[in-house]
């Protein structure tokens, strides 16, 4: 049985807040990704938008192997 850990939004492209714990603990590490970033990079801008992109991108790609597949959605779709 497989456990999906970001479903898809109901409007538009994407993906919605997590639905099981494996999920939050991926949004948590996330955030605290970014806080971490803004502590110690602050004074190196670079360094700062480099750490953001890959930890956004780690993010994206979890949400793609984890998650429903993405597609545009009108509010109506199942």
């Amino acid at each position: 049985m497989k456990t999906t850990w970001f479903p898809a939004k109901r409007y538009g492209w994407g993906w919605g807040p997590p639905t099981c714990w494996q999920g939050w603990v991926v949004l948590a590490v996330y955030v605290a990704g970014v806080a971490a970033c803004a502590l110690w990079l602050r004074d190196h801008i670079w360094a700062y938008l480099v750490g953001i992109g890959v930890l956004s991108i780690l993010l994206i790609a979890i949400c793609w192997l984890k998650g429903e597949q993405p597609r545009w959605r009108w509010g109506g779709d199942k």
